[in-house]
């Protein structure tokens, strides 16, 4: 080798491999909420429900159960600007708004471990039937064709009287209603991912059914049932303030969004405040959840952003 051929050669240091950090897709997708106004609308109302739950014993003034004779229909402090209470008092003189904050744990509760258990069961059933196929496929989609056959409120209610009410039968009930949703979404999805190159290259190879439902379909899946789990999570929240309100759902003394509505109908006139707050409530939750429930949608299937 002469001296000027080793004189042309770049001698200088190589830069290190920068592997991608496993929590880019997230900071990405954080970016991204940033830019969006209705990403960001939905996440403060979703961020303001949360911090109402879990500061509840912080933020409430009073005991959302203790009855006071001098808050009996108590004006809010936007009409008496002398009353102690912010949102005024119900019919048995309690703190309405130590009621909403404290009624915000039972419906986020209920509508997030619904959720969970729905998204959790449909998406391992469907999972399952849409990569084996034959008799599980064809098991799995009659159970899910005569579930849907069921009214979805008539279904619930089967299982209320047959538990009676409360918060783990409005569970039950919401939880065996919805999973049908997910076994669908991830049956489809599946059938549609199972003949792609790399899936039955992992075949091919002898690699085990659940590492490749796990490794390789699930997270091609989890998009969309992190998409349709927002949106059914509103869906949870207000179905359970609707029971309640029926008497079928939670029951007293827990403080609901439903039963405070329920309480606050034979008042309208001379408190409307005990129905129209956590009416509010509800509103702004479910608002809140569908905003960002309909952005993740958008960003995850940008073909749907212009429509």
């Amino acid at each position: 080798m002469t001296d000027a051929t080793v004189a042309s050669i770049d001698t200088s240091p190589v830069p290190a491999l920068r592997l991608a950090s496993p929590q880019a897709p997230w900071k990405d997708l954080l970016r991204k909420l940033r830019k969006s106004v209705k990403g960001m609308t939905g996440a403060a109302l979703v961020s303001l429900a949360i911090l109402a739950a879990l500061t509840a014993p912080l933020l409430a003034p009073y005991s959302p159960t203790k009855q006071t004779v001098r808050a009996k229909f108590a004006d809010p402090i936007f009409k008496d600007s002398e009353s102690d209470y912010i949102l005024g008092g119900d019919n048995l003189g309690r703190d309405i708004l130590s009621r909403i904050l404290y009624g915000s744990r039972a419906s986020l509760s209920i509508g997030f471990l619904v959720t969970v258990a729905a998204a959790t069961v449909g998406s391992i059933a469907g999972g399952f039937a849409g990569y084996r196929g034959g008799l599980v496929d064809t098991l799995v989609m009659r159970l899910v064709d005569l579930q849907l056959s069921i009214p979805f409120i008539l279904l619930a209610m089967i299982v209320l009287a047959i538990m009676g009410p409360g918060f783990w039968s409005v569970f039950v009930a919401l939880a065996v209603a919805l999973w049908v949703n997910y076994a669908r979404l991830v049956r489809g999805e599946t059938l549609r991912i199972r003949d792609m190159e790399y899936v039955v290259a992992a075949r091919t190879i002898g690699v085990d059914e659940r590492r490749i439902l796990i490794k390789h379909i699930l997270p091609n899946v989890i998009h969309s049932i992190l998409v349709l789990a927002t949106l059914d999570m509103a869906f949870v929240i207000i179905f359970e303030a609707s029971l309640t309100f029926l008497g079928l759902g939670i029951q007293p003394p827990t403080p609901t969004w439903g039963f405070m509505l329920s309480e606050g109908r034979n008042y309208l006139q001379e408190s409307p405040w005990m129905s129209v707050f956590p009416g509010l409530a509800i509103i702004l939750t479910v608002v809140g959840i569908n905003l960002l429930g309909d952005w993740l949608r958008d960003t995850f299937d940008p073909s749907l952003r212009n429509r």
